[in-house]
């Protein structure tokens, strides 16, 4: 459950203001369909978090668990660097009008999560946590927390959610993680 948890929280912090979730303002802008926007982040999500949750797991299989609890540890230090700088939403996301509103979306968001902040966490927590799935259900639910209200509010919502202050958070919590996993990988050296 921790696993789970502490997945979902991360995620959703670190989405806030994530270039997914410009993404998500831009196709609910531009098809007014929110059911399947919302349906779409779901689907290329779960997809894209399951391929990156069974790499953390299998790096578990092939690194050391102490030079994995040091690399662990620096990349959650990394993340909260990370999460300190905002995203911007790319080109070349929105267009698709052919294959529909659910495609254009999978696809879109599929690619967009593809080296994201919130797809190098799901490898970690991953890697971290031996629930692979309790990992990619709580980083899935993360993206849909921070997505769907986007989806369904708008404009509205996004201009009423601290941004700076959600990515200040977020990386507070990277940086706690980090050092109690580096604490942990020292005291294992003694």
């Amino acid at each position: 459950m921790e696993a789970f948890l502490v997945s979902t929280g991360i995620v959703a912090l670190a989405e806030m203001g994530d270039k997914t979730q410009l993404l998500s303002l831009l196709l609910a802008a531009r098809f007014r369909r929110p059911w399947p926007i919302v349906l779409g982040i779901l689907i290329a999500t779960a997809l894209n978090h399951a391929l990156a949750g069974a790499l953390g797991a299998w790096l578990t299989t092939v690194v050391s668990a102490a030079i994995l609890r040091w690399a662990l540890g620096i990349s959650f230090l990394a993340m909260a660097a990370w999460m300190l700088v905002p995203d911007k939403a790319g080109d070349g996301y929105a267009s698709a009008e052919k294959y529909g509103v659910l495609a254009t979306t999978i696809v879109a968001f599929f690619l967009a999560e593809m080296g994201d902040k919130t797809q190098v966490a799901t490898v970690a927590l991953a890697a971290k946590y031996s629930a692979l799935w309790a990992v990619v259900a709580g980083t899935t639910l993360g993206i849909m927390i921070a997505n769907v209200p986007v989806v369904l509010l708008g404009d509205r919502l996004a201009k009423r959610i601290p941004l700076r202050l959600t990515r200040m958070v977020a990386a507070a919590i990277f940086a706690i993680l980090g050092a109690l996993v580096l604490l942990n990988a020292q005291a294992s050296l003694s």
